[in-house]
């Protein structure tokens, strides 16, 4: 009993122990890095095979070698298989009486002939190897058969040089047998008469861009062969072939007439009896259709003389969009293909979305695709080129008409020249065309790597609107290719660019012409309003001479009048295509196509005229508001102080108090203030433009297609934007917004919220100060601000009183002219009141000006200033009061001519001018009087820099920047000319 419980107790610990090693080596195992080594076929030499199960070299049984693809093993010369179940093999040596192996491996024979090195037998040029019997019983001894190359067998080896059979045409008609004669010429598997060909052919390719000409091992195999069999035996495929060698140097002709080209033009001449195909002159019979001809002015014939017919409409029962074209595929060995529709990324090499490739097939859609595509991967998908001749579809029903396309090949030469570079009237216009040629830069070898591929690096089609149609008629569309030659150094970081584009365009002449019409007349009247505004300018100076101060006056009128004629005809273009191009879907057939980008270059040359002379504009208007001349009339007089009820018989008697100056800081200030204040709030302005562009989408309306609607989906194809209803588009928001701002502050703002220029006029009333602005030496404005109370300078309760008193209608109207309310007028002083005033106003010019003007006498300048700013106070007051007989002013009305051409028909003579001014005027030596201006110049300065960036959200912003830095400059300097002119510190003028 104790001796069988330890036994069991002796079996537990050893399963516990097996248990725990198993588990410990089996987490070992989990926790094991799998190392193979690394062999390649070329490492297993010539008695292992590379195992392809294990990815190793095994070695070959006994009597074995390794096969050429060094994959299996196959027996040695002299051993037959003698079993073998697709894994295994067994070789048995031949016996000495039969020591030759059969060509299956699995038999041994004597051979009648030569043995090959592999252990075969052989038999001489002509013949065939009969190693069986009919039954296919092992002859003892093998057979040499030779064809019979005469007629009527007219037979030949076949290419496994097992059987006997009729021998290829051309050497039966040339030489009556199966032997190419001497006389004759063998090529590519044909023989060929004498003297059909040059002896020799220029197997080279051109590489223009390179400079690097290279013979081409598929043009040494096939340019002769392919050349003569389409000569003598109009072969069809070696006819397109000998195109395709064409095509691939690019359909370029030259003097040597040994080329591909030369080849194909002789054998086009040559063939001339043959006719024509399909009714086209330049399609010669048996041949392609490469060239149109070259006929001086031809390709403008085929492009701008018959339109197609059918039109492209946008909606209606005769809605039609859609491109239609197919092409006739080829390869490079001229066998034809098949017929493709062309359509999604057909013709496209850069890689996208069915949806968006389609996008460049829908008429008025500018379709442009960019890209970069590796060198290696075109090697791996391009082994060789295919060839497509593209044709339009026109419709027809069940009778499909096709119209061939025209092909402009940029890359062409004739004689050296790149022809197709030049004007249309030079153009060769071609046919056929390929996508990537890996295949004729190849040297020596089919199989070598080519030394340069030739890439289609931009192709573009192009369409054109017959003028004035009002059918949606187009012109014959045109594809212009261009090719890159790429030298393969390394194919893995190697790239090339490509693109692919559909434009449109119409003929832009007579746009161009109404625009230039247009700029002609409007400049013209532009010259005549310049010259009034300096003939008015000259009046205001009261300056006589013709000087080159008067020019340069001219010449910044007229810039800011030529800006205005340049935004109009801009503004106006834009909105024109704007609304008739985007539109269309208005319309039953197309009428009108933008621009293309080439064709917008002399518009955005007017927006960058019109740009540039509103910046000089805007630029004189601000020197001209820093620069005026301001003074502040104080009417108010000392008062003696109220007397006390009871005052003291030695208390002496009060001197009258002085006149306070804080109602004259007080107007400076408000007038400090309203210098910058605009009709229109910038910021709001901003915002709300690219609300409407970004958000509400107004943006995909400068898209270039002809759909107006303002979302698109994002796996859509976006456009690229048209400079011109971009401009067109912001502008006209930009303007639509601010002049809805302008009518709203106008309209309720000002009456019913805050209107702040009457406001200041108001002010100047309570402070019983008038003010006087020259912005001109001569002409000015004037504000009465004399207080109908006769002072200002009072308590409270005093300038409540007075305020009721006025609005009860208890005392005097604020004019200045009695029983009147006009407060503002515009003034021309003579050179009198004026000489006047420069001489008063000379101590406060001194202490403004350049230290080494100041009188170094004057013990107090600041003394001489108070006087100064004191005598001309008293003086302007007395002119306004008619106290100087010497200098009097009238006051009248100004004709309704001389308000709207802004000039005074009247020079001040004895008697100064004052003209009533209800529309308060006095606001155009400030920002408020100047909105259309300023608006005008925003409006541009967005536009430029959208137009340059592309970006509407960084023109709102340098937009706003720069609203705020002109804001800062106008107030700053604006701050220092009032202080200077007023003697106002400007510690006031906060």
């Amino acid at each position: 009993m104790a001796t069988g419980t330890l036994t069991l107790l002796a079996n537990s610990r050893r399963l516990t122990v097996t248990t725990i090693l198993l588990i410990l080596a089996s987490e070992t195992a989990l926790c094991q890095q799998f190392l193979i080594p690394y062999q390649a076929v070329s490492d297993c030499g010539v008695e292992r095979f590379f195992d392809i199960g294990s990815l190793s070299c095994v070695a070959c049984g006994s009597n074995q070698r390794a096969s050429e693809t060094g994959l299996s093993c196959v027996c040695q010369a002299g051993y037959r298989i003698l079993t073998t179940n697709g894994a295994a093999t067994t070789c048995q040596i031949c016996p000495t009486d039969k020591p030759v192996v059969t060509k299956d491996g699995f038999g041994c024979i004597r051979c009648p002939g030569i043995v090959t090195d592999e252990g075969t037998c052989h038999c001489p040029k002509g013949g065939i190897l009969v190693e069986r019997d009919v039954q296919g019983n092992l002859l003892d001894e093998a057979r040499c058969e030779i064809c019979n190359g005469s007629g009527p067998a007219f037979s030949a080896p076949n290419s496994n040089g097992d059987r006997c059979e009729r021998c290829q045409a051309s050497f039966i008609n040339t030489s009556l047998s199966c032997v190419c004669g001497q006389n004759n010429v063998q090529a590519g598997g044909l023989c060929f008469p004498p003297n059909s060909l040059p002896t020799t052919v220029n197997s080279n390719v051109n590489f223009a861009q390179l400079a690097l000409p290279i013979q081409s091992a598929w043009f040494v195999k096939n340019l002769y062969s392919s050349s003569a069999a389409c000569l003598v035996f109009s072969n069809l495929t070696a006819c397109q072939a000998l195109g395709n060698m064409c095509v691939m140097n690019m359909h370029s002709l030259s003097s040597v007439a040994n080329d591909a080209c030369g080849l194909f033009n002789s054998i086009f001449r040559s063939t001339a009896a043959l006719g024509s195909t399909q009714d086209i002159a330049y399609w010669r019979a048996n041949l392609p259709w490469l060239f149109y001809g070259d006929q001086p002015g031809l390709a403008s014939r085929v492009l701008q003389t018959d339109p197609l017919t059918t039109g492209f409409s946008f909606k209606g029962s005769n809605k039609n969009i859609d491109i239609k074209l197919r092409a006739a595929v080829y390869n490079a060995r001229g066998e034809f293909l098949r017929w493709d529709k062309i359509g999604g990324g057909y013709l496209q090499l850069c890689p996208d979305t069915a949806t968006r490739q389609q996008a460049a097939f829908y008429f008025g859609t500018a379709y442009q695709e960019k890209c970069d595509l590796s060198v290696a991967e075109l090697l791996r998908v391009y082994p060789e080129p295919l060839f497509y001749d593209v044709f339009v579809d026109v419709g027809g029903g069940e009778d499909t008409r096709l119209l061939p396309l025209p092909t402009l090949i940029l890359n062409q030469q004739y004689n050296g020249r790149f022809i197709n570079q030049e004007s249309m009237k030079n153009w060769y216009l071609s046919r056929r065309v390929f996508l990537v040629d890996t295949l004729s830069g190849r040297e020596k070898t089919l199989s070598a790597t080519p030394k340069v591929i030739r890439v289609a690096s931009s192709i573009t089609i192009r369409f054109q609107l017959v003028p004035a149609t009002q059918k949606g008629q187009v012109f014959t569309p045109l594809m212009s290719v261009s090719y890159s030659d790429v030298l393969i150094t390394d194919t893995n970081t190697q790239t090339v660019p490509v693109s692919f584009a559909v434009e449109y365009e119409m003929d832009q002449h007579e746009t161009r012409l109404k625009t230039d019409t247009a700029l002609g007349v409007m400049g013209g009247v532009a010259v005549l309003h310049s010259l009034l505004k300096t003939v008015s300018w000259k009046r205001r100076t009261l300056s006589p001479n013709i000087d080159m101060e008067t020019m340069l006056r001219f010449l910044l009128f007229y810039a800011g009048d030529l800006a205005n004629v340049f935004f109009i005809i801009t503004v106006g273009t834009g909105l024109y295509w704007l609304i008739f191009y985007k539109t269309l879907e208005a319309q039953q057939f197309v009428s009108v196509l933008l621009p293309l980008p080439a064709q917008e270059e002399q518009f955005v040359t007017y927006i960058g005229c019109a740009f540039a002379f509103k910046a000089i504009q805007f630029l004189h208007k601000l020197i001209q508001q820093l620069s005026i001349d301001v003074f502040f009339i104080d009417w108010e007089r000392p008062r003696s102080k109220a007397s006390r009820t009871f005052q003291a018989a030695s208390e002496p008697k009060r001197d009258p108090s002085p006149v306070s100056i804080w109602r004259t800081y007080f107007v400076a200030n408000e007038w400090n203030e309203i210098q910058t204040i605009r009709k229109i709030s910038p910021t709001f302005q901003i915002m709300a433009v690219l609300f409407l562009l970004e958000v509400v989408g107004f943006s995909s309306l400068a898209l270039r297609d002809p759909w107006s609607t303002l979302k698109r989906s994002p796996e859509a194809y976006t456009p690229p934007y048209s400079l011109t209803l971009r401009y067109g588009l912001a502008a006209t928001l930009w303007l639509c917004v601010g002049l809805l701002q302008v009518i709203f502050f106008t309209v309720f703002h000002e009456r019913f919220v805050e209107d702040k220029i009457r406001q200041f006029v108001d002010l100047c009333s309570i402070s019983n100060v008038s003010v006087l602005l020259l912005s001109h030496r001569c002409f000015g404005y004037y504000i009465h601000g004399r207080s109908v109370h006769g002072h200002s300078d009072t308590n409270m309760e005093e300038m409540n009183s007075n305020l009721k008193r006025e609005a009860e209608s208890l005392c005097g109207q604020r004019g200045l002219l009695p029983n009147t309310d006009t407060q503002t007028f515009q003034v021309s002083i003579n050179n009198h009141l004026r000489a006047q005033y420069d001489r008063i106003r000379e101590p406060l010019s001194r202490r403004n000006g350049p230290s080494r003007l100041v009188d170094a006498s004057s013990a107090n300048p600041f003394e001489q200033s108070t006087r100064a700013y004191n005598t001309l106070n008293r003086f302007l007051g007395s002119i306004i009061d008619h106290a100087n007989r010497d200098i009097d002013y009238i006051v009248k009305d100004k004709l309704l001519f001389e308000r709207v051409i802004g000039m005074e028909f009247l020079e001040p003579g004895e008697k100064s001018i004052f003209y009533n001014d209800e529309a308060h005027s006095f606001s155009d030596v400030l920002f408020y009087g100047n909105e259309a201006t300023l608006l005008i110049f925003d409006t541009l300065f967005f536009c430029v820099v959208d137009l340059g960036a592309q970006s509407f959200v960084l023109a709102a912003v340098l937009t706003y920047i720069q609203q705020m830095v002109f804001r800062l400059i106008r107030n700053s300097f604006g701050r220092r000319n009032l202080a200077s002119k007023t003697l106002v510190d400007q510690r006031f003028l906060i």
